[in-house]
């Protein structure tokens, strides 16, 4: 399947924010952030964009021609970061200053993210509503992923829903061991790709 991809900038932001909006309004762990939908329409868009700011300003977003899915990466290098991440604290405070939980799940994921090797770490990945199902995924991620084989560097990821973590696993990612336990909420499960020879 042919599919055009190109790197976003800033210029993409409004339309990238909008599709994460959509792509991630009925996940698992954005429902459980913000359990009311009424309440969720209102602040999910802000809430996605600041992992939309950290991966445009620091990393890389990959973005399909037609503007249908986008995948966010960063870079992590080895070793425990020298000063404490403030991005759940930005979650926070842009989307739901008064909602714990919209700090929580980027403290909780982010206590059982590993350091001891660098590796490309995919934030998050969206596709289209209905789009969905049609290889676009897989599309985005394969570059990086090959990418990493040559280099020999291992990726990493958290899965929000068991659909997606079959995907992942049929890329190569294996299930890291241990569950990210939200709450009374959905598991999150952290996944670890080894580079293949």
């Amino acid at each position: 399947m042919g599919v055009a991809i190109r790197q976003a900038g800033e210029s993409d932001r409004e339309a990238l924010v909008r599709l994460l909006d959509t792509a991630f309004m009925n996940d698992p762990v954005s429902s459980w952030v913000f359990p009311d939908p009424a309440h969720r329409r209102r602040v999910h868009g802000p809430f996605m964009g600041v992992f939309l700011d950290v991966a445009l300003t620091d990393g890389r977003v990959d973005i399909t021609e037609d503007g249908s899915a986008a995948a966010l990466w960063l870079q992590v290098e080895a070793g425990a970061p020298e000063e404490e991440d403030d991005t759940p604290a930005r979650m926070r405070e842009t989307a739901d200053p008064d909602n714990e939980r919209a700090e929580l799940v980027g403290r909780l994921t982010g206590e059982v993210h590993p350091h001891d090797r660098a590796h490309e770490y995919l934030l998050l990945i969206a596709v289209s509503p209905e789009r969905q199902g049609e290889g676009l995924g897989t599309a985005l991620i394969a570059p990086v992923l090959d990418r990493c084989d040559r280099d020999g560097v291992p990726a990493y990821l958290e899965a929000s829903s068991a659909r997606s973590r079959g995907l992942y696993e049929r890329l190569g990612f294996d299930f890291a061991g241990r569950i990210v336990d939200l709450p009374d909420g959905p598991p999150m499960w952290p996944m670890w790709r080894e580079p293949r020879p």
